[in-house]
């Protein structure tokens, strides 16, 4: 990478979530324990690092990878094309979707009583995350 000619942007904000830790061998109870380290969430879909400048994308792609591997989740190196391609590809699946029993509608129609066992932020994500995981194959 030529720092003259291109440039490279973290597209997530600094750790502001703080993670405790009681210290190894402590007892339990006492309360919580200090702040060990700071996190940032980071959603599926998102983009964490944009590369731009005088630069094709195969020349980026390769370090890119190594970036994407040393992340704690699952990433990949895209570009504007490929981003463009797959967020065309997830509409395409959404709007020919064949099943008449989507999450969306249940929900909205509050079928069997569903919104009582649902939070705010399912209403929002229309079901696409469980826990901690993404579910990419939920329209």
């Amino acid at each position: 990478m030529d720092p003259k000619t291109m440039f490279a942007v973290w597209r997530v904000p600094a750790p502001y979530k703080p993670v405790t830790r009681k210290s190894l061998g402590h007892r339990m109870g006492g309360g919580k324990g200090p702040i060990d380290h700071y996190v940032t969430a980071v959603k599926s879909g998102r983009l964490v690092v944009e590369v731009g400048g005088r630069c094709e994308f195969g020349e980026v792609k390769p370090f890119l990878a190594q970036v994407a591997k040393k992340l704690p989740f699952a990433a990949v190196a895209v570009s504007r094309d490929g981003l463009r391609e797959m967020r065309r590809e997830e509409e395409e699946k959404r709007l020919n979707n064949q099943n008449p029993w989507t999450f969306e509608r249940v929900v909205t129609a509050n079928m069997l009583g569903m919104r009582r066992y649902l939070s705010p932020y399912d209403l929002q994500l229309k079901g696409r995350y469980w826990g901690k995981f993404f579910l990419k194959h939920r329209v």
